[in-house]
């Protein structure tokens, strides 16, 4: 185990490294659907590319203050049949650009609260994205234990959904109230036994250490818990404090009501034990699966992927975006879609995608994200002879040695590995050789690595 002064010495803001470039520093901050258009027919267009579709539900009944994502509060669920028309419209415009139907290899519903639609209104729009699909496709669906019911998933099983998470956090009543988040022990158990029951393979639950009023007492019970309930795969998610950002609840408490970077360090050493010790394997960065799970399976045959959507097992060659907010990804870049529903519904209204903006890669941040993407995945990557790293490697040099003396980071001839103490710590890593972060900010930009 690393010593706390290399703890502290490394806790510093960085990126989690969901995409490369971050979305932070994209090179079209504003973008034109007509840039994004030219770039599309110029490389995606009649190609025959596996497709991931990932689809976002902002609608969200509560407001939970801890949470970072986009979403429209509110109990009117007649948003339901326009949105779902909206995301419909939109599909065919990007069949319409794709010069034919798109064949769909992966969909991830996600949100927002995606269970917020009711089951018919789910399978209307499931139905017409995946009218066109290849044999072996991967379904996800995110679901909020006190919003989801039998009926829905029972007939996302049908349509062929396997794989479901359930946002947990804590079960701690105090910590629930004060993220604004309510619900029972046994209500989360009622819904991971129902899909159980229906036949779902991936059962996944989120939990979050750092959270306001979170204490080792609470971890100790959230953690026993959920190993009674047992589910597939755990994803343990380290709470990112940026009250900064528009839109979430954090400013309703203070720094002071979160624990302090060694207690919350702690919450995440007990946590990792007691799991591994249920016999959990580690998958990547704060995931933990069952031996039999596929993405654990993945990870151990180096064939696992990270995306916006996460960790994945699925490695199709582009994810297009649908709905307000959503992000799509390609081989030349980024795109995202506006936040506003408002908004979003006036462009597909008008036969615009709602495209907002994006980033075109360079040569170099293509280079960068596949080491940045087996660093995250694989915790090791190696650079060839006159790569961006080996030409920098002057400037690189010192940061690696320096990674090597605290344990971090084993170095030689080409090859950089992660050790297992410094595995917490890759986003650290990654960022030594990310020019983008190392410009010097005048705000804020990124949540702290521990």
């Amino acid at each position: 185990m690393l010593k706390k002064e290399i703890i502290e010495k490394y806790n510093v803001p960085s990126p989690r490294y969901t995409s490369y470039p971050t979305i932070l520093d994209w090179n079209h901050l504003s973008m034109e659907p007509k840039v994004f258009q030219n770039e599309f027919i110029r490389t995606e267009k009649g190609k025959n590319h596996s497709t991931s579709v990932y689809i976002h539900i902002p609608f969200c009944e509560s407001l939970c203050t801890f949470c970072g994502c986009h979403k429209h509060i509110t109990k009117n669920h007649t948003v339901e049949q326009p949105y779902i028309d909206a995301l419909i419209k939109e599909w065919e415009l990007y069949e319409k650009l794709n010069g034919g139907p798109i064949e769909v290899s992966e969909l991830y519903l996600g949100g927002g609260t995606p269970t917020f639609f009711q089951a018919n209104e789910l399978k209307r729009l499931v139905v017409r994205i995946t009218k066109h699909r290849a044999s072996n496709i991967h379904f996800s669906v995110e679901g909020h234990p006190n919003h989801t019911t039998e009926e829905q998933m029972q007939v996302l099983y049908d349509l062929g959904f396997r794989r479901i998470s359930f946002g947990v956090q804590d079960y701690s009543p105090v910590v629930q109230k004060a993220i604004n988040r309510i619900q029972t022990f046994e209500q989360v158990k009622s819904v991971t036994e129902t899909a159980r029951k229906i036949g779902y393979t991936s059962i996944s639950h989120d939990l979050v250490f750092g959270l306001p009023m979170q204490h080792i007492d609470d971890m100790e019970d959230s953690i026993e818990k959920t190993i009674k309930l047992k589910p597939d795969t755990i994803s343990l998610y380290s709470y990112a404090h940026v009250p900064w950002v528009k839109g979430t609840g954090q400013r309703g408490f203070s720094k002071e009501d979160l624990p302090t970077s060694d207690e919350k360090r702690a919450l995440y050493e007990y946590a990792k034990r007691a799991l591994i010790s249920a016999g959990y394997l580690e998958i990547g960065m704060d995931h933990f699966g069952l031996p039999t799970e596929a993405l654990t399976q993945a990870m151990q045959s180096g064939k696992m992927n990270r995306t916006f959507m996460g960790y994945t097992t699925s490695a199709t060659q582009r994810t297009i975006g649908l709905g307000a907010s959503a992000i799509s990804e390609y081989d030349f870049g980024y795109a995202q879609n506006v936040k506003s529903i408002k908004e979003y519904h006036k462009r597909i209204n008008n036969n615009q995608l709602p495209v907002f903006k994006g980033h075109i890669h360079t040569y170099l941040d293509k280079s960068l994200k596949k080491h940045i993407l087996s660093l995250m995945c694989n915790f090791e990557t190696k650079y060839c002879p006159n790569s961006y790293i080996e030409q920098n490697l002057n400037n690189f040099a010192p940061a690696f040695e320096e990674f090597e003396k605290d344990g971090i980071l084993e170095w030689k001839n080409g090859h950089l590995k992660i050790t297992k103490d410094g595995q917490p710590f890759v986003r650290n890593v990654c960022m030594t050789f990310d020019p983008y972060a190392l410009q010097k900010a005048e705000k804020p930009r990124f949540s702290k690595s521990v």
